[in-house]
């Protein structure tokens, strides 16, 4: 596992490869092992591969999403309120889990926040997005991750550049 972390990196370009069915099938697996709450598995995920569907998604934000039409796959993370009052902490997991899962089978991804962030002044991201798949109320949609092949590469970023200062042993450390 920590050489999947050392070696991740957000990928933001994609090449033109499909990603093939076996690392689709392990993506929903890993998503639906997922921890949560209480095992409330408040959450329900989209895979979509439709490349129309994908240039409409890359629109869902002013800035930092429109990179997401170049992907060949957006799991849309979505969660139940109903179910849980920790949905948010619960679809995060989900969609870190997939994160490292892609990576993990030579898959490049990135992170798409939907929740509380805007379309534009009238609509925030979460209405378009639900509005564009024609989600039912009570699903609010958390984030997209946006998978492929990676088109670029980026470095990992190197240990001595992890900030130790931001861990404290046994209560909080005043730093400096």
């Amino acid at each position: 596992m920590i050489e999947i972390l050392r070696s991740r990196r957000s990928i933001r370009k994609y090449d033109t490869r499909s990603i093939e069915q076996d690392k689709l099938d392990i993506l929903k697996e890993a998503v639906l092992r997922s921890p949560s709450s209480k095992g409330s598995q408040p959450w329900h995920f989209i895979f979509i591969e439709d490349k129309r569907l994908l240039e409409k998604l890359a629109q869902s934000k002013d800035h930092g999403s429109h990179f997401l039409s170049g992907a060949q796959l957006a799991i849309i993370f979505c969660g139940d309120e109903r179910k849980s009052d920790v949905w948010v902490e619960d679809c995060s997991i989900a969609t870190t889990i997939a994160h490292l899962t892609a990576q993990s089978m030579g898959l490049g991804s990135c992170w798409i926040q939907i929740r509380k962030r805007t379309h534009d002044k009238q609509t925030t991201a979460g209405e378009y997005i639900a509005t564009l798949l024609s989600l039912p109320d009570h699903l609010k949609v958390e984030s997209i991750l946006a998978v492929g092949y990676p088109d670029e590469e980026k470095r990992p970023t190197p240990k001595e550049s992890l900030d130790y200062n931001r861990i404290s042993i046994n209560g909080f450390e005043k730093k400096g």
